[in-house]
């Protein structure tokens, strides 16, 4: 009998000790692009606090939303990992996202209660 572990000859199959290939992290390359995307995204969301237009929370939250993807997808390698991370990131980012636009909702498009006075 061999004295390899499970992990070891599954790692002897794939050709490696852990079970990931070679190919699967992308280049410094890749990263520098990336980076460059998200620091066009944050320009744009600069931009657009300062310009004001109509639908400005709801545009921010979808950039937002884009940069959390890129971030959490590469640079935390979450694109490489098992899909239960990616299902643990994407329910509190799930939640996160209603959060925000329910208090988008109640604080810019709903009108003011009217408490009325005491006395």
């Amino acid at each position: 009998m061999s004295e390899m572990t499970h992990e070891g000859a599954h790692g002897a199959v794939h050709g490696d000790d852990h079970g990931h290939d070679d190919h699967s992290h992308a280049s410094p390359g890749f990263y520098w692009m990336i980076g460059g995307i998200l620091a066009v995204l944050t320009a744009v969301e600069v931009a657009l606090f300062y310009m004001k237009p109509p639908l400005e929370q709801p545009l921010l939250l979808i950039l937002s939303a884009v940069k959390f993807v890129l971030v959490v997808g590469y640079f935390m390698h979450l694109k490489f990992d098992s899909r239960v991370f990616t299902g643990v990131f994407m329910a509190g980012f799930v939640l996160a996202m209603f959060m925000v636009s329910a208090l988008v909702v109640l604080y810019h498009f709903l009108p003011p209660m009217q408490v009325p006075a005491v006395g």
